[in-house]
Order: C-alpha cells, then sequence, then structure tokens
C-alpha cells in the first residue's frame, strides 16, 4: 500500500506541473489567482494551577502569526476545472507555546489532516521543538482538484473541503474535518483527499456520495458516504449514511423558515466499530443532536438560540479524562466532554462597517462556559481588523503529585475552567 501511496504522490504532483505549465500559455481568462494575507497577534493565558504544585502554567504567552494563501483557478475546457490552494504560515511565539498549546491534554483534541492519504510536511521549520524554537514556517496544500461536469453529474477528484450540516455552531453529522468552537481562523475547510460525486435530483435536490481516503490509503482510517438532498413542504431536508475509520453513521438535517424566524434540527447516531470485525458491544454507540432558532431583529441585530446534546459525553467531571479515550473522541471528532450545551449568540452591526459579535457555549451540566466576544471593522473592500478573546469561564483544575508513581493527576473540576483564555487581533487583506 506505501508503493501504491508513493506512486500517486509522484503521478500527483507531475500532473499540478504540467497544468500549470499549460495554464501558463494559456489566456488569462482560463486561469486566475486570488487569496488573501493575514496576520494574527495572540495572547493565551493558561488555566491557573489552584494547589501547591510548581507547574509552568500560570502565565501569559504570546505569538504572531501569519497565513499567505494562493487559489489558483484554471478552466481549459467549458466542463473541466483545475483548482489549488497552497498556504504559507510563518509563526514568532514564546518558545514555550508549542509545549503547552500545541498539546493540551485536558482539551480534547481533533486531527485537521486525518483524511488525507499523504501531505507535505507539515512544520517546515524546525524539525523539533527540542531547542525551545519561537520561531517556526509551516505550510499546506489546502486544495488539489479537478473538477469534471457532464450531463447527468459532476465529479470531484483530489484535495477539497467537504462539510456537511446547518447548525449554526455543533454539528453532529460533520465528522470529517470540523472546526472547534475555539478555532481562530475559520474561513476555509481544511481540505481532505476524495472522489466525490454530486447528481442532480429534481427541484433543489441532489444526491452526493463520495469516499474519503485516509493515511495510507488505509481502510480502517477512511471514510465514504452517501447524502441525499431534497426540499418538501418548504423544507430542506438533508439524509446521510457514512462509514467512517470502521464507525457506521445515520444521520439527519432539516431546516426552514418558522415564522418569522429561521429553524433546523440536526442529528446522528454513531454504531461505534460497527464495520469493524473486531465490534464487541454496543457501549461505544452514541447519538448527538442539535435543534436551534434564529431571528433578526431589525436591519442591525441578529440573534440565534442552539441546544446541543452529546451523547458520547460524560455526566460527571471526574469521568471526562477517561471518556475521551473512546472512538467517538478519538476517531469521530467529537471534541466537547460534556452532555447538555446551550449556545446563544448575538451580532449586532454598530454602523454599515463595523460590527460587533458574541456567543457563549455553555455547559449546563455543572456549569461552566465558554465567552467569545469579538468585533469586525471593514477599513477598505478588501481589508478588515478584528479582534476578541475567548474566555473560560468555570473552576479551575486541580493537580497533585503521586509521590509513589512519579506523576502529576488533573482533576478536572469543570469543563471550560480547563480550557484556555486567548486574546487576539487580526489584520486580513484579501486581493
Amino acid at each position: 500500500m506505501e508503493t501504491v501511496v508513493k506512486y500517486l504522490k509522484t503521478l500527483f504532483f507531475t500532473l499540478t506541473l504540467i497544468v500549470l505549465q499549460i495554464a501558463a500559455g494559456r489566456s488569462a481568462e482560463k486561469f486566475s489567482l486570488d487569496g488573501y494575507y493575514k496576520i494574527h497577534f495572540v495572547t493565551y493565558d493558561f488555566p491557573s494551577d489552584k494547589s501547591d504544585i510548581p507547574l509552568p502554567v500560570d502565565f501569559l504567552i504570546w505569538a504572531a502569526s501569519t497565513r499567505a494563501r494562493v487559489n489558483a483557478h484554471y478552466n481549459p475546457f467549458e466542463k473541466i476545472s483545475f483548482a489549488f490552494s497552497y498556504s504559507f504560515m510563518p509563526r514568532v511565539s514564546d518558545p514555550v507555546l508549542p509545549l503547552l498549546y500545541d498539546y493540551n491534554p485536558l482539551v480534547p483534541q481533533i486531527d485537521p489532516q486525518g483524511y488525507r492519504v499523504d501531505d507535505l510536511k507539515n512544520r517546515i521549520y524546525p524539525d523539533s521543538w527540542d531547542d525551545d524554537q519561537g520561531i517556526a514556517f509551516f505550510q499546506n496544500l489546502d486544495r488539489a482538484f479537478v473538477t469534471v461536469r457532464t450531463k447527468q453529474a459532476d465529479f470531484f477528484i483530489g484535495r477539497q473541503a467537504i462539510a456537511w450540516g446547518s447548525a449554526r455552531v455543533i454539528n453532529p453529522t460533520d465528522i470529517i474535518a470540523p472546526f472547534t468552537y475555539d478555532e481562530l481562523d475559520a474561513e476555509d475547510r481544511l481540505g481532505v483527499d476524495a472522489v466525490r460525486m454530486r447528481l442532480p435530483l429534481g427541484f433543489m435536490g441532489e444526491l452526493d456520495a463520495g469516499y474519503i481516503a485516509g493515511s495510507n490509503l488505509y481502510f480502517d482510517r477512511s471514510s465514504a458516504y452517501v447524502r441525499t438532498k431534497f426540499y418538501a413542504a418548504r423544507t430542506d431536508v438533508t439524509l446521510i449514511m457514512a462509514g467512517f475509520r470502521e464507525n457506521l453513521l445515520a444521520g439527519f438535517d432539516i431546516a426552514r423558515a418558522l415564522g418569522g424566524a429561521g429553524f433546523w434540527t440536526e442529528a446522528a447516531y454513531v454504531w461505534a466499530d460497527a464495520l469493524s470485525d473486531d465490534r464487541k458491544s454496543d457501549a461505544c454507540d452514541y447519538f448527538r443532536g442539535t435543534v436551534g432558532l434564529d431571528y433578526s431583529f431589525g436591519d442591525k441585530t441578529y440573534g440565534f438560540l442552539e441546544y446541543h446534546f452529546n451523547g458520547a459525553g460524560a455526566a460527571d467531571t471526574e469521568e471526562y479524562l477517561d471518556n475521551i479515550t473512546t472512538p467517538a473522541y478519538t476517531e469521530g471528532a467529537v471534541y466537547l466532554m460534556g452532555r447538555h450545551y446551550l449556545i446563544p449568540g448575538l451580532n449586532y452591526q454598530l454602523t454599515p462597517l463595523f460590527t460587533l459579535s458574541g456567543q457563549l457555549l455553555v455547559n449546563l451540566t455543572e456549569p461552566s462556559g465558554y465567552l467569545t466576544p469579538q468585533f469586525e471593522y471593514n477599513v477598505s473592500p478588501n481589508i478588515y481588523i478584528n479582534g476578541g478573546a475567548f474566555i473560560g469561564l468555570g473552576k479551575y483544575p486541580v493537580f497533585t503529585v503521586d509521590i509513589d508513581d512519579r506523576t502529576v493527576l488533573a482533576d478536572l473540576r469543570s469543563e471550560f475552567g480547563s480550557y484556555t483564555n486567548t486574546y487576539f487581533t487580526s489584520l486580513r487583506v484579501y486581493f
């Protein structure tokens, strides 16, 4: 299998060079470039240690990161097009940042590049963090796919974005490459390696099916799905069945107008290890569901309210760390540790160019919350300045030492009290 992957990787880059060479000789109408440049200034305030054990997490850590992204589009023929996107991301930070933020054992992580057969090396420099480097360079080949349009269907082959669900914050059906709630840059969904078909079905309907390849084309790291969407009784209805990493998901998504408000409900049930020969019980099966409403209060104010049930979560804080080793967290892109959540959000347009917004993700059981106030100012048609914070509200974790085992134990007294407080400003320039 590794030999096949190496062959496909060589073939892919060869075809990429051929396409770019052909594009260079074509007219400007066939080839286009766009993109953006972003600068983020971020300060991280890690959860305070309330025990007598000295841990290096009770101070502010800074970082300045940039992202330069170029998108290339090439349409050599009427029914065939190519798309490529590449990002280069330098970062300057406190040298301790990679050790504390890039891996936080108290917060579940989502592997953002899990559905890629192979990839460029994400971190160009340094090779390791052993030297306490404060300077690092990253890269991401985020799009590289061809679109073939026929009379019957459209086909998408290569690295592309795949996202599902209509919920505003938590999407139970979106298990491929979702964003976490505290993602600073959520403009472009991370590309995954897939072969996908879209077939139109009547008025506003479609059949969407595909295969999403995991590392080295291994079946137990890949996904296949069938998704259909149709419009009935003034309602958008989506049904999905997906096998991912040997788990099986069945879900639906409904969105419609309800009076003057918008309404959505999205749900999914997952049978853990259902496609594996090693399935032993249904103990790890889980259900997730989201329901919400949004409403525009005049021309300047927009609000929404969303409730999310996370059946994969734990009912007690003492079970959080043990529970996040289940398939829902290691394979199903679940990252919230509790069960019941309420998410209110509000946007207010102070002027045509200046917008204030805020959201609060609340764990109803403990309770604890994650507050996200933000602002955005449109300096010119292609330049934006924004800033804000992600603030954890809840009891801080407590650390104790097991002298016999020489280990440090963490006691999570709340979910979002263990989250990092993040304060940021950013500049975005589009071209």
